[in-house]
């Protein structure tokens, strides 16, 4: 499988106003965008070739991806999940597909759901976790096959969680209409009836959804992924920061505390600044005492 399909084009309501700047793909984790991370991890497993649909704040995009094989797809009205997969499906010809919500971090095992689809013959193969809030899959007794989701069928309490993550063959998006906007839901709900809707659940490695504040911020306190200070920022001697994310280009003056928060690239602290669980996003000089504000 070389194709993937990255999903850019939400308008990011759980993580206003941050995305007000960026789309939420695009938003920084440890000082890289979001679909960067998505990029890597389907590079690991041999995918090289992305498409990404786009909506809200389509020219932020531009200098996104440089020397990489991406294909935009904008969508001047939002066609949503399944209506911004069928409408890539001349791009994506023949081939199998995995398809990655943009707004996702992980650490999948993603070789293990490339293996199970191509395994199963299945049209669609749904990465699950067995952990998490938002327990919406039933699963069959061999946790191989999807029998309901949000109980819609009438079959079965959810057992596990969808992790936005999936690989589907191009026969699927004929279960999906041409032109409108439509979740991809009722076409898996479509094959769950068949018993054609295929999962794998992968339990190893990391998966954080970061499509609001909160997860977010987490984010950046339990991952290590990059040095927490950008070395492009500029702290000044007797600024402390504790617990944070600086990013490139971002000044920390002297005097300022930073504590449990994220300062975006080019962000600005005076000495003034006393902050706690705060981030730092709009360019704009911060002065005085701010907790749990987006700044």
């Amino acid at each position: 499988m070389q194709n993937a399909f990255i999903l850019g084009a939400g308008l990011g309501n759980r993580l206003r106003p941050l995305t007000e700047r960026l789309p939420k793909p695009l938003v920084p984790l440890f000082h890289r965008p979001l679909a960067e991370w998505v990029i890597d991890a389907c590079n690991r497993v041999g995918i090289t070739r992305f498409a990404i649909n786009t909506h809200h704040l389509p020219n932020a995009w531009a200098s996104f991806g440089t020397g990489k094989d991406l294909t935009f797809f904008h969508e001047p009205v939002l066609l949503e999940t399944g209506g911004g997969l069928k409408n890539c499906a001349a791009w994506m010809g023949a081939d199998p597909l995995l398809v990655h919500n943009g707004d996702i971090f992980s650490t999948l095992p993603l070789e293990r759901l490339l293996d199970a689809h191509h395994a199963s013959g299945l049209p669609v193969t749904l990465a699950l976790r067995s952990a998490g809030s938002a327990k919406h899959i039933a699963l069959d007794a061999s946790k191989s096959r999807i029998t309901d989701i949000r109980s819609q069928l009438g079959c079965a309490e959810g057992t596990h969680v969808f992790t936005g993550i999936y690989c589907v063959n191009p026969s699927f998006l004929d279960l999906i209409p041409a032109g409108e906007k439509i979740s991809v839901i009722p076409a898996f709900l479509e094959l769950a009836k068949m018993g054609r809707l295929g999962a794998v659940v992968l339990d190893e490695g990391v998966w954080l959804d970061l499509g609001d504040r909160e997860s977010y911020l987490q984010a950046h306190r339990e991952l290590n992924l990059e040095p927490d200070i950008h070395p492009e920022a500029v702290i000044e001697v007797g600024a402390v920061i504790e617990r944070s994310v600086i990013g490139r280009g971002a000044t920390v003056a002297a005097g300022a505390v930073v504590h449990d928060s994220i300062v975006w690239p080019g962000g600005r602290v005076a000495s003034s600044g006393r902050l706690d669980r705060c981030i730092v996003y709009s360019g704009e000089m911060v002065q005085g005492i701010h907790q749990d504000q987006d700044l």
